[in-house]
């Protein structure tokens, strides 16, 4: 165990989400324990339930952590192409799973059910789908089925991704370009890649300029 020491409040919380990542990352949500965590952070048992009073509560703290650092990753830049952001955004969040498989495992079907976790998830999917239509300019058309298009896709890339991490059957690469792929097939219907809108969503052209 490594040796304590004193640490402010909001100082020791984060010490322990880190312990808590780290473990929940290397293994599965059923082979963690309070115990080892705390043996790993250094601290009692005792004081580590004072800040999370279950396991259930750390993982939520843990998942919320790394959903707001994930964010922050993720920035989009709208002078790029909007398949560009795209293939950069899922990067991204393509790299975290990846090097957060169980965490995220746990998160999508261990505690599928639990409202907290989801909680999370639905919060997240709710910026990314602002920061999309934002810097897109997928939102500045006058469609509604867009931003629902949107938030469908993003649910779709979380259950594609997860099934990739319990399987991993076919490449990232793939991965990514299918996710590419659905949304722009989704929003063809209604809006060019570029944002316009698609050529039956126009403005109808005066009749009497085309009879012949």
């Amino acid at each position: 165990m490594p040796p304590r020491r004193r640490l402010a409040p909001t100082e020791r919380r984060s010490q322990l989400l880190d312990t808590g990542a780290r473990l929940f990352a290397a293994k599965p949500y059923d082979e963690v324990f309070m115990e080892e965590v705390a043996e790993r952070a250094g601290v009692s048992r005792a004081l580590l339930y004072r800040y999370f009073p279950n396991k259930r509560d750390l993982f939520a703290a843990v998942y919320q952590q790394a959903a707001d650092r994930l964010l922050t990753r993720t920035e989009l830049d709208p002078a790029r192409p909007v398949t560009e952001q795209l293939r950069a955004g899922l990067d991204a969040h393509i790299d975290y799973f990846e090097a957060n498989r169980h965490t995220v495992l746990a998160a999508n079907r261990v505690l599928a059910g639990d409202p907290v976790i989801q909680a999370v998830i639905t919060d997240e999917l709710t910026e990314l789908r602002r920061r999309l239509l934002d810097s897109t300019g997928l939102g500045d058309g006058p469609h509604e089925a867009v931003p629902a298009a949107l938030m469908s896709w993003l649910t779709f890339v979380r259950a594609l991704c997860v099934d990739w991490l319990a399987h991993q059957s076919f490449s990232r690469t793939v991965l990514r370009e299918m996710c590419v792929g659905a949304l722009l097939g989704a929003l063809h219907p209604v809006m060019d890649l570029d944002g316009t809108p698609a050529a039956d969503e126009e403005r109808p052209t005066d009749a009497r300029t085309t009879a012949p």
